[in-house]
């Protein structure tokens, strides 16, 4: 439990949409606070985690957002107010979140959201790892999910050397997988000590065979690239195989009717937040909070930081989308 003896403020600092797809074109300002919805918490925020989904949503495709929406899914801090039915034991609990894209988000010193989406981070856990973590290792536990257990089963990882293969080659080798992750060589000796069976080039250009010669060796592949790789991988399938895609759903089935009989899933966090019901949200939050325990004790690891002070929120966000730099990109509040 924290202090929550400083009284909220009516106001406070937030980074805004004016309506740019433009990183740089969000805005630095202040915004009321409002009176929270039953069953809300506020969680004033000690730091900010950014991923790729906070500049993709920005040309608003995705969202049906109004200029002076608050953007951010991910972050960490203490619970300072409790809306009508809240817990009281909430009351200056440290935490972490994902918030939806439909509600006020993180890119502000305070944030609103739903009570049964936070995550309790324990005393050992820094806020910067807590912030890390909920988008990407939520995001991958939802995937290794959709995979029934077949100990020594072979799994291949596409896009591995991201934030969400970070957590999913740990947690696939945890649950007696073999492991492969398809990555950009850089990243093969740090998944290799997370877990990884072996590490191929990744990912796989138009025309590029490596899945035809690997034809039907692999129980099931998790691309987090986006929908036409995930269709390209779909060779390696074995008969009854399972294809989990992150970034995007396939167009058509990846082989005939009645061919290899392939699974084909799909993951989406933030589609939780609109069609997740409590049970759905205990199960995810009871899942988070033993992965936080897990990366306190150091037996699952966190990325890498890079963190910027919250008036270069928008620069940091903008060298994300560059891929300016390897590691977890966050914001320092506090």
């Amino acid at each position: 439990m924290s202090d929550v003896t400083t009284p909220v403020p009516p106001t406070w600092p937030a980074w805004t949409w004016r309506g740019s797809p433009d990183a740089l074109g969000l805005a630095l300002g202040s915004v009321p606070r409002e009176a929270l919805a039953p069953g809300d918490v506020l969680v004033r925020n000690a730091v900010i985690g950014l991923n790729p989904v906070d500049w993709k949503v920005l040309g608003g495709d995705l969202v049906n957002w109004q200029r002076g929406k608050v953007p951010g899914v991910d972050g960490a801090g203490t619970v300072v107010a409790l809306g009508e039915g809240v817990a009281p034991e909430w009351l200056g609990r440290r935490v972490a979140y994902h918030q939806s894209l439909h509600k006020p988000g993180s890119f502000a010193h305070y944030t609103p959201l739903a009570a049964r989406a936070l995550l309790r981070v324990p005393d050992a856990l820094d806020f910067a790892t807590a912030a890390s973590f909920p988008c990407p290792a939520l995001t991958a536990w939802l995937a290794i999910e959709k995979l029934p257990l077949r100990a020594g089963a072979r799994v291949l990882i596409s896009g591995a050397g991201g934030a969400v293969g970070q957590y999913l080659v740990q947690l696939a080798a945890q649950r007696g997988f073999e492991v492969t992750a398809m990555c950009h060589p850089r990243h093969a000796e740090r998944l290799a000590g997370l877990g990884a069976h072996a590490c191929v080039p990744g990912p796989l250009a138009d025309g590029n065979t490596w899945a035809d010669d690997n034809a039907g060796r692999f129980y099931a592949a998790i691309d987090s690239v986006d929908a036409p790789h995930a269709a390209r991988i779909s060779p390696v399938l074995e008969a009854n195989g399972h294809l989990v895609c992150i970034q995007g759903r396939l167009d058509t089935a990846p082989c005939p009717p009645f061919g290899r009989t392939l699974s084909v899933h799909e993951v989406a966090l933030g589609a939780l937040h609109v069609y997740g019901d409590d049970a759905a949200w205990q199960r995810l939050t009871q899942a988070g909070e033993s992965m936080l325990a897990a990366i306190a004790t150091g037996a699952l690891q966190a990325e890498a930081q890079h963190i910027a002070p919250f008036d270069a929120l928008a620069e940091h966000l903008d060298a994300l989308r560059h891929r300016a730099f390897s590691g977890k990109a966050l914001v320092a509040v506090e």
